[in-house]
């Protein structure tokens, strides 16, 4: 069966800490049911892999 070749416990625990500890990770607002898009359509250049917040000039930040 797959559940004997396939170990599925670290990736589980990659995703829960991915999800309760990242920069990345947000809290989705469920009260206003136009929080909901704005939330999906927000990109961070920030983070593990990205840009330094001390580096980051106009033109990164221009929308």
């Amino acid at each position: 069966t797959p559940q004997t070749l396939i170990n599925i416990r670290p990736v589980v625990a990659a995703i829960k800490e991915f999800f309760g500890t990242s920069q990345l990770s947000q809290f989705m607002d469920q009260n206003n049911p136009l929080s909901g898009p704005t939330h999906k359509r927000r990109l961070s250049a920030l983070g593990p892999g990205g840009l330094l917040c001390e580096c980051v000039g106009l033109e990164v930040r221009d929308v």
